[in-house]
C-alpha cells in the first residue's frame, strides 16, 4: 500500500466535509424563517398549495420587470375567502415587496403585476384567508441587480409622466351577462429604489416610490397596495374583479413624497 493510498480514506473524509459545508451554509443563511417573525410575527404558515398560486418565469429576461401573477386557489365551493395576500422576495433589500388587500364583495382572483429581483431567491406568497389562518406558496427566480438597476426613463420624461394614470378592460371568455370583469391600471412614476446611482453624478438616487394605492367601484372597494421598492418603475396592476352595477372606477395613489394622484373612469368607456 502506497503513502497516498493509506490516506485515501482521510482525504475522501475532508472532502465530504469540505463539499457539505457550502450546503449546510446555503441552508443555514435561508432568509425566510427570519422573515416570517419579522413580516408576520412568527404566525404558523399551513401549505398555500390549494389556495394560493404564484407565477414567475424560473429565469427573468430583465431583473427589473420580473412578471408576477398571484391566483386564487380556492374552490368555488370554499365558504373561506382571501383576505390578503403578502407578497415576499426573499433576497432583496426590502423583502416585502406588497401587501394587497382584497375587498370583501369583489371577489379578487387573480393579480399580476412586475417587480424588481435583486438574487438568485425564493419569492414567497401568502394568503391570509377569513379563516384567520395563513396559507404559503413559493416559486425560485434566477435573476440579479433588479433593485439597481438604471431607469429605463430618463428623469425628465418620468418627471413629465409622474401619476398619469390609465384604466383598461379586456374581454373575458364568459357569457356577456357575467360580472367577471379583468381590468388594469397603470401608473406613471419612477418607483426608485434607493439602489440606483445617476450616471452623470455617480451619486444613489434617493428611494420615491409609489406606496399605497387604493382601486374601489363607486365607494366599494375592490383592492389596495402596500407597496415597497421592489415594485417595478410605472406600477402596473392587471387583476380580476366582481361588478357590483357601479358606473366609475376610481383609483387613488400615494407616494413616498406625499404626492396623491386620483383619477376615475367611466366604467363602459375606461381609457386615460
Amino acid at each position: 500500500m502506497t503513502r497516498w493510498t493509506r490516506h485515501l480514506p482521510l482525504i475522501a473524509a475532508l472532502l465530504g466535509i469540505a463539499f457539505a459545508v457550502p450546503a449546510q451554509a446555503e441552508e443555514a443563511d435561508d432568509p425566510w424563517p427570519g422573515l416570517v417573525q419579522d413580516i408576520f410575527n412568527s404566525r404558523a404558515m399551513n401549505d398555500g398549495s390549494g389556495v394560493i398560486g404564484i407565477e414567475m418565469p424560473y429565469r427573468a429576461e430583465d431583473a427589473a420587470i420580473v412578471p408576477v401573477t398571484l391566483r386564487s386557489k380556492l374552490s368555488p365551493a370554499d365558504s373561506r375567502r382571501i383576505r390578503s395576500i403578502t407578497l415576499v422576495i426573499d433576497r432583496n433589500p426590502a423583502p416585502m415587496a406588497a401587501k394587497f388587500e382584497l375587498g370583501s364583495d369583489a371577489n379578487v382572483t387573480e393579480i399580476s403585476t412586475r417587480v424588481r429581483v435583486n438574487n438568485y431567491t425564493d419569492v414567497h406568497a401568502v394568503a391570509e384567508l377569513s379563516d384567520g389562518q395563513l396559507y404559503v406558496s413559493k416559486v425560485y427566480v434566477k435573476a440579479s441587480g433588479g433593485c439597481s438597476a438604471p431607469a429605463g426613463k430618463n428623469a425628465e420624461e418620468a418627471q413629465n409622466r409622474l401619476g398619469q394614470m390609465r384604466y383598461r378592460q379586456f374581454a373575458r371568455e364568459e357569457a356577456p351577462a357575467s360580472r367577471i370583469r379583468e381590468a388594469q391600471i397603470m401608473i406613471g412614476h419612477p418607483n426608485n429604489s434607493g439602489l440606483q446611482m445617476d450616471q452623470v453624478t455617480q451619486l444613489y438616487i434617493p428611494a420615491f416610490f409609489v406606496n399605497q394605492l387604493k382601486l374601489t367601484q363607486d365607494d366599494s372597494p375592490v383592492l389596495s397596495m402596500e407597496g415597497g421598492i421592489s415594485i417595478s418603475e410605472d406600477p402596473n396592476l392587471r387583476f380580476t374583479y366582481v361588478s357590483n352595477g357601479a358606473k366609475r372606477f376610481r383609483a387613488e395613489a400615494k407616494d413616498t413624497d406625499g404626492h396623491v394622484f386620483r383619477n376615475e373612469w367611466d366604467v363602459e368607456k375606461p381609457g386615460t
